[in-house]
């Protein structure tokens, strides 16, 4: 469990100092409640602010209090102490629980994010659109956007032969995709994800352009093997799985032979300053 500065939290909270701890095991962030309290309620003594909230909570039958536990963070003075901790979900529910001017900006965004989700399901085309400007945001050029939006239909397409061949369960389909990966790159998702420094981030998002073809091959090869072959079950699909990644781990190591170095590095591309700037909108 590593503690440091989240900078996107920070940002929800105009840049003050949120304290963060990254669960690798989890692959979740969580978040000191006594932090958020302090910056959203402006109490002199923050920890007895938490403290009865928490009892309002349970009283009320809140379920935010259960999903609460703690971690030992450095506090101010230096010193490491026990505090109660929270998922970003959670943090979320106890900025609704705290009456707070300072708290209406991030309610305010909150109620347009549901809006907007709720308007995305009358109308699936504004998820696109949403998507593609984030990335615009981001930096991305157009023709990396109209890959990328390529490449999540392909991906379903992918996911769905796997079901017609009975993957149904959540942690098979992400066996299936490691061994793809493992063939080609040498290494699990996870492990891409590290080698990159990436933890919530996308690891597709983070390729460059040679990493994202062979990715794409490897998932093409994959697909139309197991639309032709029809394996069954999960062991069947994992010998289809390598023998796609393997597809691209032949034009990897031809690529790489013909160009004289290697094409999985560990460079990426985290938020720019421009994107985090707006995760609020204009009314913050």
């Amino acid at each position: 469990m590593s503690v440091e500065k989240l900078q996107i939290i920070n940002k929800i909270f105009k840049n003050e100092t949120i304290r963060t701890a990254w669960d690798k095991n989890e692959e979740k962030y969580y978040i000191s409640i006594v932090d958020i309290v302090e910056i959203l309620s402006e109490s002199e003594n923050p920890r007895k602010y938490w403290n009865k909230l928490k009892e309002r909570l349970k009283k009320e039958g809140n379920e935010t209090v259960t999903i609460c536990h703690q971690l030992k963070l450095k506090a101010k003075d230096g010193k490491y102490r026990m505090t109660d901790v929270c998922d970003i979900e959670g943090m979320f529910r106890i900025i609704e629980s705290i009456p707070s001017k300072n708290a209406e900006p991030i309610k305010r965004w909150l109620a347009r994010l549901g809006k907007e989700r709720i308007d995305e399901v009358f109308d699936p085309s504004l998820s696109i659109q949403r998507a593609i400007d984030l990335y615009r945001t981001k930096g991305y050029d157009e023709d990396w956007i109209s890959k990328r939006i390529r490449t999540l239909q392909e991906r379903k397409k992918l996911t769905d032969i796997w079901y017609e061949l009975g993957i149904e369960k959540e942690h098979e389909y992400a066996i299936l995709t490691n061994e793809i990966y493992r063939s080609w790159s040498g290494m699990t998702a996870n492990q891409y994800k590290e080698f990159k420094g990436l933890r919530k981030e996308n690891l597709r998002d983070n390729m460059d352009n040679l990493e994202l073809i062979l990715s794409d091959l490897s998932e093409e090869a994959t697909k139309r093997i197991a639309a032709k072959n029809r394996p069954k079950g999960l062991k069947e699909n994992i010998k289809v799985a390598h023998i796609g990644g393997n597809v691209a781990k032949v034009a990897r190591d031809e690529l790489e032979e013909k160009l004289g170095e290697i094409i999985v590095n560990p460079s990426n591309r985290l938020y720019n300053e421009s994107g985090e700037n707006n995760f609020l909108g204009d009314d913050n």
